[in-house]
């Protein structure tokens, strides 16, 4: 049965020009079909992605390529229902881009899992000392670490004694969209809070003023308005939205029984711990009646 009602988006009328189209849009780039369909379609706004990712300039990228192409609009299949980008970038860099709104709890694991898998991928009878970099790069629309919130983190094996590094070709990323406002002075020199802004635009108005900031946010709003425009794409990111949904509902409501069945067992630990206090007391006093009774039958 499902738990979740689907609110039907209208399909955006295809005589509205991108200059005059105003609202709300349909489905944003959080929807992780639309990350990626809007990724896979333009070039250059993966490329100026992975620019302010990796705080490389646009010359740098020599050539960058989706490995695992998926077919656009058509029906989503075993092999695409998991939406991560795979980016060979310089024919040497490998990356995992990844958008994920649903909180399954277990992405930290999942993440290591894609790592690994992207690292052990050697050519047969390659030397190790040639395996490519790995970079796993996640976009969470939720804190994963309650403690310490971060906008943009970055992880790397290295010694807990004097943090030398173990090796920079096995790397996970973070990229916190509800942390916006901690954006630090780096990751706004590359831009990377403009594109976190944009991702989470929810009208036209939003969009559009986002992508005045540079060329490729305005490549990433145009391209986004013509992917709307296209009844098979809007299918496909509402089948995706639902799938959210109902993970999250779930996974919420796993947790709300998690947490009652943590106070029930809290309050039965209590009443036990009073039930061995009291029999406790009443042993005492079972003891000193003894002793009492005692004391009465020497004297009589």
């Amino acid at each position: 049965m499902n738990h979740i009602s689907t609110n039907e988006k209208a399909s955006l009328p295809l005589t509205t020009s991108y200059e005059n189209i105003t609202g709300r849009i349909p489905y944003n780039m959080t929807n992780d079909y639309m990350f990626r369909a809007v990724l896979q379609k333009n070039h250059k706004v993966l490329t100026g992605l992975v620019c302010s990712l990796l705080h490389l300039e646009p010359s740098e990228i020599k050539s960058i390529k989706i490995m695992n192409p998926i077919k656009l609009g058509a029906t989503l299949g075993d092999k695409e229902f998991l939406l991560d980008i795979l980016v060979l970038l310089n024919n040497h860099t490998h990356l995992n881009l990844e958008m994920q709104v649903a909180n399954e709890g277990n992405w930290i694991e999942r993440s290591l899992s894609y790592l690994c898998r992207s690292f052990d991928e050697l050519v047969k009878g390659q030397d190790y000392k040639e395996a490519p970099p790995v970079i796993h790069i996640g976009f969470l629309d939720y804190t994963l670490f309650q403690n310490s919130p971060e906008f943009y983190a970055s992880y790397q094996m290295m010694n807990i004694k004097n943090h030398d590094i173990f090796s920079d070709k096995f790397q996970l990323r973070v990229v916190e969209l509800n942390q916006i406002h901690l954006a630090t002075e780096e990751d706004k020199q590359y831009g990377l809070d403009y594109w976190a802004y944009l991702f989470k635009a929810k009208t036209w108005e939003e969009l559009k003023t986002m992508a005045t900031k540079n060329e490729y946010l305005e490549e990433t709003a145009k391209t986004l308005y013509t992917l709307s425009s296209d009844k098979l794409i809007q299918e496909a990111c509402r089948r995706r939205d639902d799938y959210n949904k109902q993970t999250n509902y779930f996974v919420n409501k796993i947790d709300e029984q998690a947490t009652t069945i943590a106070k029930q067992a809290s309050t039965i630990t209590k009443q036990a711990s009073t039930i061995t206090e009291q029999a406790s007391t009443i042993t005492e006093q079972a003891s000193r009646i003894a002793e009492l009774e005692a004391l009465l039958a020497a004297k009589k």
